[in-house]
């Protein structure tokens, strides 16, 4: 008579322990899923010197060294070894997009402009719209009054207020005390 409700008692024994086991791997499963929705948050890197299409076009070979400075600015990198090469190198990694990177290489002979190397470069309006980052800003408010509002608020306000304030007492306190002195 004893022996049913143990055996009852080590089959339920076993379904319970196999049942956590297999809680165990589906809970492992179910986290990991949870971590891959909730990502911290990554800052957008921006690194280098951003030149687009219109600057690139705008240098010519035969100009000088200053005057490329002044269209593409100062370059990121300049080598002792090689004098007569500038290099601009661009990077920008934002979360959830493949890292972008561009480089241009500016070659001089005797501080004049020989040639340019450059990858495809966007337009200045093309990499606008690409740091768009999807954020919809909601409704913008008003800048400006209308002339209803503006005589709504000047009937709402008076200049004077409606009870004088009384008058501050004109002799203060010493700061100190005067056995201090």
């Amino acid at each position: 008579m004893f022996e049913i409700p143990d055996r009852c008692l080590s089959l339920t024994v076993v379904a319970v322990s196999l049942t956590a086991l297999s809680a165990c791997s589906s809970v492992d499963h179910a986290s990991n899923r949870l971590v891959s929705v909730v990502t911290p948050y990554k800052i957008d890197i921006v690194q280098g010197n951003f030149v687009s299409r219109e600057q690139a076009t705008a240098i010519k070979p035969g100009m000088s060294r200053n005057q490329v400075k002044n269209i593409l600015g100062t370059p990121l990198l300049t080598s002792i070894f090689h004098a007569d090469r500038w290099d601009y190198v661009f990077t920008f990694k934002r979360q959830g997009v493949a890292p972008q990177s561009r480089r241009v290489s500016v070659f001089f002979k005797e501080d004049v402009l020989a040639r340019i190397e450059a990858d495809e470069l966007p337009t200045e309006a093309e990499f606008v719209a690409s740091l768009d980052s999807g954020r919809s800003v909601g409704t913008v408010p008003v800048l400006e009054m209308s002339e209803e509002s503006l005589k709504a608020s000047a009937k709402t306000t008076s200049a004077a207020p409606a009870n004088p304030l009384p008058a501050l007492p004109t002799s203060y306190p010493p700061l100190e005390s005067p056995a201090a002195q």
